[in-house]
């Protein structure tokens, strides 16, 4: 008997040698993307916000239900309030936002690329940086008036801060040992910016952007309340004085649409754009 087993145990030892077990791997990525993830946490929020709401528990007159909600944007936008004010903080939001892209880009270049750009721009940005943004409007306003200027001006600076700061850093950590050959190879100015500067500092101008964009609402809808005619936040800041929280919160749900939109529309670019890019993300 003893002797069967050792023949059995020899015959079965070369087969787990030639065929050995193999282990399963543990995951350790997040896993395949799902479409609209992203709308998960909002919507989630809607149902509870809606089935508090339906069991009572909400108080109705500083938080109203949804249907009341939307109910109230279906009035404004048929009685064309709501159209004109959306499309009055989309203007004023673009040319803000255009003024500080264009800036904060040209800026982090100009400082990313030459020593003699940053010892002049980057201790600058860094001092307006410490600075309230917010609390320049006093300043702003002494200088070029009430009107729309001032609005823009501070939507700019709103936007170019996060811009220059992530492109800066993204500049600045590009690795040597790139620019190194690129020298070897004799690479012009302009082809050494096309093909190592601009792909290196992609990741950080996306990260900067989706910051910007975020930003241009949220000093829209401060700006808004400051001796305007219009728009949302001017909507806002009347609906407040007449104790109407309903069109407050049709305001805040615009402004957030409009935040996710646009930074939804960022993600995509910059997925598109840096496609050759193997991330966690991704």
């Amino acid at each position: 008997m003893s002797a069967v087993t050792t023949t059995t145990a020899a015959v079965a030892a070369p087969e787990a040698a030639e065929f050995p077990q193999v282990r399963r791997r543990r995951r350790l990525s997040p896993g395949r993307r799902l479409p609209a993830t992203r709308l998960t946490g909002p919507l989630l929020l809607f149902a509870l916000w809606a089935a508090a709401s339906a069991a009572g528990t909400l108080d109705t007159g500083a938080i109203p239900a949804p249907w009341t909600v939307l109910r109230t944007a279906g009035h404004l936008w048929t009685d064309g309030t709501l159209p004109t004010d959306v499309l009055t903080s989309l203007e004023r939001a673009a040319y803000g936002f255009a003024i500080g892209l264009t800036a904060g880009v040209l800026l982090a270049l100009a400082s990313g690329l030459s020593r003699t750009g940053e010892a002049l721009i980057d201790g600058t940005v860094q001092l307006n940086r410490a600075i309230p943004t917010l609390g320049l409007i006093p300043l702003f306003i002494l200088w070029l008036g009430i009107g729309e200027t001032f609005k823009i001006a501070i939507i700019a600076i709103v936007v170019y801060i996060p811009i220059y700061l992530n492109t800066h850093a993204a500049l600045s950590g590009i690795d040597s040992r790139f620019v190194e050959l690129a020298e070897v190879q004799g690479l012009s100015r302009f082809a050494f910016v096309r093909q190592v500067v601009i792909p290196g500092a992609l990741p950080g101008f996306f990260v900067g952007l989706r910051l910007g964009v975020t930003g241009s609402w949220l000093g829209l809808v401060v700006l808004e309340q400051i001796n305007a005619t219009s728009g949302l936040g001017y909507l806002m800041f009347q609906a407040q004085n007449y104790g109407q929280s309903d069109v407050i919160l049709v305001g805040l749900l615009i402004y957030g649409v409009f935040g996710l939109i646009s930074d939804s529309a960022v993600r995509l670019v910059e997925r598109r754009v840096l496609s050759w890019r193997r991330t966690l993300s991704s």
